[in-house]
């Protein structure tokens, strides 16, 4: 009896040694290691000027536009850290044959909300480690797992603004001021979209026609969508309109497929820390060290 249970103390010994030397030493390895991956990250999000290697006003990048299922559209975008700086689009109308030019006004410039919001997700999550640096002493799990899950949610929310594009109605795209981004002004029967999903820069252009007053069609508003489909309709104005066509082309940011990679990582990192400080649950919850 007396050897079991001196072997369970041994036991125990063991254990409480493993979990101080997790919270000491393992912990802040592991903290230093998600500081780089998420500097690196956040790099991405600033690309430096051209040839500099400092972080300084983002360099412009040109993105060639294409669909495999579509030539009717074709364009070249340019990106300059979370903002369109300038967008020229050709637009291929098949029914009479005409070719619509538009391009962004030279005074102006399209903020990407979602590559903001990502940065800002990052960001936030690198302060809430830089907190907790090398002199900083954890004294329970808990105190781990609280840290963990404040920067996780940061980092899925960061992921989240690139992998789910908002979803708008078409009079929310109507109203939008990217419609009024363009010289010469877009015609009233065309609406533009643009935002990213993934790793993907997206531009949609939507054809409409209006429905005459004696239309026998049931008129059925459609709701928020990604991406509207031919045959939605919408009020504005006076009018009610339908999409007749959907052109949709779309082009790779190889550095956003960097930055959501960084996030899987770190994502993997903090859930394998909250593991190996779960294993200790039983003496974290009482015994600080």
């Amino acid at each position: 009896m007396a050897t079991a249970m001196s072997a369970t103390a041994a036991e125990r010994a063991v254990l409480e040694e493993e979990f101080r030397w997790l919270l000491h030493d393992e912990v802040h390895a592991v903290l230093r290691q998600l500081q780089d991956i998420l500097k690196e990250a956040s790099l991405r999000f600033t690309l430096p000027c051209s040839g500099t290697g400092t972080e300084g006003p983002a360099k412009q990048e040109n993105f060639i536009l294409g669909s495999c299922s579509t030539d009717q559209v074709k364009g070249v975008l340019t990106l300059q850290g979370d903002a369109l700086s300038q967008a020229d689009v050709n637009l291929k109308i098949p029914r009479n044959n005409q070719l619509l030019h538009f391009a962004f006004r030279e005074d102006k410039q399209w903020k990407l909300q979602q590559i903001q919001d990502a940065r800002n997700h990052v960001s936030q999550a690198i302060y809430l480690l830089a907190n907790r640096d090398e002199s900083y002493q954890f004294r329970t799990g808990a105190e781990v797992l609280k840290l963990m899950d404040a920067v996780m949610l940061q980092l899925t929310r960061a992921r989240n603004r690139l992998t789910t594009p908002a979803t708008l109605t078409l009079p929310e795209i109507a109203a939008s001021g990217l419609t009024r981004m363009f010289a010469p002004a877009l015609p009233s029967d065309l609406l533009v979209n643009v935002y990213i999903n993934l790793n993907k820069l997206c531009l949609t252009v939507y054809q409409l026609h209006a429905l005459q007053p004696n239309s026998t069609k049931n008129f059925r508003p459609a709701g928020g969508a990604v991406l509207h489909s031919p045959g939605a309709m919408f009020e504005w104005g006076s009018q009610r309109l339908e999409v007749s066509h959907v052109h949709k082309v779309e082009c790779v940011i190889p550095w956003l497929n960097d930055a959501l990679v960084f996030f899987t990582v770190s994502l993997q990192l903090c859930q394998q820390l909250k593991d190996k400080i779960s294993v200790f649950s039983s003496y974290w919850s009482y015994r600080p060290f």
